[in-house]
């Protein structure tokens, strides 16, 4: 039988594919870029178009540069943007306008006017969420009452809404199959987390009729097969799950306890927390990590917005770097940020600040202030950042012994030891850094056979480097003070 497995891996600034061999290695990538839309202050959209046009060409670029058929491949299994928002015809599959992106800021009114109604204590219950735009139910609500006719034609159950798991799966199958999966639903506002059920009071609170959702699966399940002429044969989609969740799997965190932080646009740091939906005193989610078997595994999480992002920028926005990997050159330079410290609050501040109209600034410039400060103080903000995190994880109880790292930053090790350094504990690097597609495919590997359980899979994980924290901790703390003040600064 075909023991290859191909993930989709849809993500904010491209869309990647990745064929893994039964081992959990790498045997082919395909890889492209799309375009941002900033229609206005704090809005970011992205043409549905561009999604699925450059999703098909990955997988059959990724599939052909593993030198492989359609037939050697076993199953797919699809991981996303989580909160990105689409809205699209059901009999035609025609998007209607573009899709929210997750960092985009248009609801924060809406969620002001929800959270003084007093409810969020109702939303927080049910689906571990604050009242933030980041999540999927206000732009879903925002699209109904602000795209002409839509209201009208989802009451009549003409529209389809999805996050872009959804979006994928349906153009995958034709419009046959219209799902998601209990991660990407945990993510909607929608969703209650602990009945595992769309929640019809929270669908009601803001106003959006039912036949718009899709049906919540498993995240290792049965999603249907795949049109045959788009690889030359049906593929079975056998995987479904959030990006950070999948990351979580292909960490191997399966364990409570175990922290897992990715690098990518954002960052994002995920605790599990076994089968206890815990809640954060500390303005942390409560998430679904994973569904398997009908049984929920539940995580806390911290999300921070901009992390590779704030790097894009100075690359193109502000054109001080030809590219990313110069960006450990230009911190190792210099002894220090000479006092510069980024706060990267583009579209707001996530936890625990979970403020929106946070704006970014860049703080103790002086008349001798170079690329190479700004520089590092840009990868400096990460650490801060994560610190922010898991001393918000900490305070709620959790001992973090050790983070397993990911994502396409970690290749820095510049970043990597001096995220050791702030956040005092050792950062686990793995052998395979794309671990959210990993996690796809091993979810796709587990409901198809090629993996006999989540333990089968665990054997196979390992570090290929550990950094140590090295950093004396009265430096630590007064860096880290600095950066607290620099964010009392943009805070709204």
């Amino acid at each position: 039988m075909a023991k290859y497995l191909l993930a989709i891996d849809q993500g904010t600034t491209s869309s990647r594919a990745i064929v893994f061999d039964d081992h959990g290695r790498i045997c082919g990538v395909g890889q492209q870029e799309f375009p941002q839309h900033f229609p206005e202050d704090g809005w970011v959209e992205h043409e549905l178009s561009d999604i699925w046009s450059s999703t098909l060409q990955v997988c059959r670029d990724a599939i052909a540069n593993a030198g492989l058929s359609a037939a050697d491949i076993r199953a797919i299994g699809i991981t996303n943007q989580r909160e990105t928002t689409a809205l699209w015809d059901r009999q035609t599959g025609e998007p209607l306008g573009r899709a929210i992106v997750w960092q985009d800021r248009r609801t924060t009114r809406l969620c002001e006017s929800l959270r003084s109604q007093g409810v969020e204590s109702l939303v927080m219950r049910r689906t571990g969420l604050l009242l933030d735009p980041y999540f999927s139910g206000t732009k879903l609500a925002w699209m109904l009452d602000n795209i002409p006719g839509a209201r009208e034609r989802a009451e009549r159950g003409e529209l389809a809404f999805g996050t872009i798991d959804s979006f994928l799966l349906w153009r995958l199958t034709a419009g046959k199959v219209h799902a998601t999966d209990a991660t990407n639903a945990s993510r909607t506002l929608l969703f209650n987390i602990h009945t595992q059920r769309w929640d019809e009071e929270l669908l009601s609170l803001l106003n959006i009729p039912a036949s718009v959702l899709p049906e919540v699966r498993n995240s290792a399940d049965d999603f249907g097969l795949s049109e045959p002429d788009l690889f030359g044969q049906s593929l079975p989609i056998a995987a479904m799950i959030g990006d950070q969740q999948a990351a979580t799997v292909g960490q191997a965190c399966f364990e409570p306890g175990m922290v897992k932080s990715t690098y990518g646009t954002g960052c994002f740091v995920m605790l599990n927390t076994g089968g206890k939906a815990v809640t954060s005193q500390n303005r942390l989610l409560t998430t679904v990590a994973y569904r398997l078997n009908n049984q929920v595994t539940y995580a806390l999480e911290g999300s921070i917005f901009v992390a590779g992002a704030a790097v894009q920028w100075l690359r193109d926005g502000l054109h001080l770097i030809g590219s990313a990997s110069q960006m450990q050159e230009l911190a190792e330079s210099v002894s220090s940020s000479n006092g510069v410290y980024m706060v990267p609050a583009f579209t707001g501040l996530g936890a625990p600040y979970w403020d929106p109209d946070a704006r970014g600034a860049i703080l103790g410039i002086t008349r001798d202030t170079q690329i190479a400060h700004i520089a590092r103080a840009t990868l400096e903000a990460v650490c801060y950042q994560s610190r922010d995190l898991l001393d918000a994880m900490r305070s709620d109880g959790a001992t973090v012994d050790a983070l397993r790292v990911d994502g396409g930053m970690v290749v820095n090790n510049w970043l990597m030891q001096r995220l050791a350094d702030m956040v005092g504990c050792d950062c686990q690097r793995p052998a395979v850094i794309e671990t959210t597609a990993l996690g796809a495919a091993c979810l796709a590997g587990l409901q198809t056979g090629v993996f006999s359980s989540l333990e089968d899979f665990q054997r196979r994980w390992t570090a290929e480097k550990t950094f140590h924290p090295a950093m004396a901790e009265l430096e630590r703390e007064r860096r880290y003070h600095g950066w607290k003040a620099a964010v009392s600064r943009v805070r709204s």
